[in-house]
């Protein structure tokens, strides 16, 4: 019996996938573990391998083509073996990339599950069956003024995909190009990337469902890069942001309730604190996760930093490196931003935005000395956490700083 081979579902937010790039072709024999094709996920391009041998009986999607976490991407079987007329369910579970353990919380992931359904059946109880299209299908038809209800689709269980709408554009004699409100002056439009699409939908989730407030604390940050620079002096090459990160982990063992989550109804405290760390790329922003960062030391905390920031950038990250985070850490202070206010990634209670370290002059005894001083603003859930708890979590991360002794300990490993 030929074997599926199904969209895996890399991350728990994760809805659909674009195939990139096929790398067997059909009649080509497949041995399990070859790369199949590469696909793109909000985050990262990944390879897909064959858990079967056989041959590529069938591919099912064409490269570029945006497909539903667990659709049918292709067969495997015996050379001549007669493909199934249907989509049969999954022989096994749908196949899902690596998620961090599941036993880190206190209380059960109330996680979303996938929908498994086939995507060409109406929803159940609905009186008129609606097409199944991908979302660049869908605007590509709604821009063109297409009607999409009487179409059949070619993608994977007859699923309206992009080559569908542009046929029928083409047969209509319409143009997909810019909407008739389009300023004439304006290039012509182009699909949002996936990640920026991840983006707004996860940013929109955080600013619609979260009730947030900020705080702003100004550290003293004099002593610190004092150390830094011995340290420097010394071969050890730390940034502020390590030292960020370390009092950050620190912090939040002292305050759980911020390194929490809810959904509104429960509270889930973690007894882990995986650190966040925003990564700008050319494609837009990420967060890498550096697992376990309350138990590490300063230098293994700079280590694990540096390597997720360049794999982030070369595109290697795995997708364990991606989620899980518990509380998140974006400094944009070198690229000279004095503060700022970060939005809270869904699934966490509280962010902090890091600015530059800037000398001021600042009111020191009975006198006026030149202090650096950096802002530290948190963004927190406010239906987990108060002002009055916002300020003393801001607060002890600033002492820690101000006053870099217990940090300097952490040269080593804990």
């Amino acid at each position: 019996m030929p074997h599926a081979v199904r969209m895996p579902k890399p991350g728990q937010m994760t809805e659909e996938c674009v195939l990139t790039l096929w790398l067997k072709a059909e009649g080509e024999a497949v041995t399990k573990g070859d790369v199949l094709f590469e696909i793109e996920t909000d985050k990262s391009t990944m390879e897909v391998e064959s858990f079967h041998d056989g041959i590529l009986l069938q591919r099912l999607v064409a490269e570029g083509e945006t497909v539903p976490v667990n659709a049918i991407c292709a067969w495997i079987g015996a050379q001549g073996e007669a493909l199934p007329e249907t989509e049969d369910p999954p022989e096994t579970a749908p196949a899902t990339l690596p998620e961090p353990e599941s036993g880190s919380e206190s209380g059960p992931e109330p996680g979303r599950k996938p929908a498994l359904v086939n995507a060409a059946a109406p929803a159940r109880g609905s009186m008129v069956a609606r097409p199944a299209i991908s979302p660049r299908a869908r605007a590509k038809a709604a821009a063109a003024g297409i009607d999409v209800a009487s179409m059949e689709g070619t993608g994977p269980g007859h699923r309206i995909v992009e080559r569908d709408v542009l046929a029928a554009i083409a047969a209509a004699g319409r143009s997909a190009g810019p909407l008739p409100d389009s300023d004439p002056g304006e290039e012509p439009p182009r699909p949002l990337s996936r990640i920026r699409q991840v983006i707004a939908e996860r940013l929109t989730l955080s600013a619609t469902t979260i009730p947030s407030f900020s705080v702003t604390v100004a550290a003293d940050v004099t002593r610190l890069l004092v150390l830094r620079d011995e340290l420097r002096a010394g071969g050890t090459r730390l940034t502020l942001t390590d030292f960020v990160l370390a009092a950050t982990a620190q912090t939040l063992v002292e305050f759980p309730d911020v390194n929490s989550r809810t959904d509104g109804r429960s509270v889930w405290i973690r007894r882990r604190v995986h650190l966040g760390l925003a990564v700008a790329l050319p494609t837009g922003l990420i967060v890498a996760v550096i697992r376990d960062a309350d138990r590490l030391g300063l230098l293994e905390i700079h280590e694990r930093a540096t390597a997720l920031a360049a794999a982030a950038r070369d595109g290697s990250l795995s997708v364990d490196d991606m989620v899980g985070s518990t509380f998140t850490v974006s400094n944009l202070g070198m690229l000279g931003v004095d503060s700022f206010s970060a939005m809270i990634n869904p699934g966490e209670s509280a962010i902090l935005a890091v600015g530059a370290a800037i000398p001021s002059a600042v009111v020191v005894a009975d006198g006026i000395a030149v202090r650096t001083i950096m802002k530290l603003t948190l963004s927190a859930d406010h239906r987990l956490i108060d002002g009055e708890l916002g300020a003393r979590f801001a607060n002890a991360i600033r002492r820690r700083l101000e006053d870099p002794t217990d940090l300097r300990r952490g040269l080593t490993s804990a």
